[in-house]
């Protein structure tokens, strides 16, 4: 047996940097307190979501890793409580700016800094004004309870991003999100179907997996988007282990068998019977296969 005790969370942002700090470092502390090894954060929780609207001003919230005060200070916080902390913020590089995820080892050592791939645009997500398309390529990593895989956000809409993990070994999937009411169709709540495409990447992979999102009412100009929380984990098999509301700030733990999941997949023989020379159209846009 090899049990590990993981966590999400979720919480309401402010323009109050110093706030959203603080009370994302209580939510951290709670879920240790309740036996939390691997702790998951929302997207950009340093401050509102940002990309609500197109506002230069707000590229000066960018800063280098290693001048980031969020990552810093969790980092920080991982080494003093010896948890996992993946620490989502905005990353300046040169003339690039990033989405990305500095995953902190249980000794605040940074891992890896995982840059987002697939970037949305949409109304209310005007992501491709303020990232560009992340270049780290997908990462595991071998931290001291498991070796973690990570997206962020709209990366969790796509299969490839958790088979692509899963083919590097991860043993638990982890997503930062920001996803709420659609401003551009204020009819429609994704929230369903947002958990089940997740909870399928966990059963496809049989990888147990946690997603936090954010709650609360955020509003720029003339955009407001409603966060709908709802975070949750998954186990091995998809089922959800546990989960939020739509409101409540929180945490959430569950404790799965990392040995029991690899022996699970083992079992199935999914991963032995793939047949990736027949896959050639995933790598195209347009689905035709290029035959020589």
């Amino acid at each position: 047996m090899r049990p590990i005790t993981i966590a999400a969370t979720q919480m309401a942002c402010s323009w109050d940097i110093d706030d959203n700090i603080a009370r994302a470092e209580r939510l951290v502390r709670a879920a240790v307190a309740d036996g939390a090894q691997m702790i998951l954060l929302q997207e950009l929780f340093e401050t509102p979501y940002f990309c609500l609207t197109q506002d230069m001003d707000h590229f000066s919230l960018a800063k280098p890793m290693d001048s980031s005060r969020v990552v810093a200070h969790f980092a920080a916080l991982a080494r003093e409580l010896g948890v996992v902390l993946p620490i989502s913020y905005f990353e300046e590089a040169g003339l690039a700016r990033y989405n990305s995820l500095a995953i902190a080892d249980a000794d605040g050592t940074i891992l890896t800094n995982y840059r987002k791939t697939h970037i949305p645009q949409a109304p209310g997500y005007e992501e491709k004004f303020y990232f560009n398309p992340g270049d780290s390529g997908f990462q595991v990593v071998q931290t001291r309870f498991g070796r973690l895989g990570c997206g962020i956000c709209w990366d969790q809409w796509f299969p490839e991003t958790a088979r692509s993990l899963a083919l590097q070994g991860a043993e638990v999937l982890m997503f930062p999100t920001a996803i709420g009411s659609e401003p551009g169709s204020p009819d429609l709540d994704s929230s369903g179907h947002w958990r089940r495409t997740m909870q399928g990447h966990a059963a496809a992979n049989m990888i147990p997996l946690v997603a936090s999102n954010r709650v609360g009412v955020e509003t720029a100009g003339d955009v407001s988007m409603t966060f709908y929380g709802t975070s949750f984990i998954a186990g091995y098999t998809g089922e959800i282990l546990t989960d939020a509301d739509r409101t409540q700030e929180t945490h959430l733990t569950a404790t799965v068998d990392l040995d029991a999941a690899a022996a699970y997949r083992g079992s199935w023989g999914v991963f032995r019977d793939r047949r990736p020379e027949t896959y050639s159209a995933l790598r195209t846009l347009d689905g035709q296969t290029i035959r020589a």
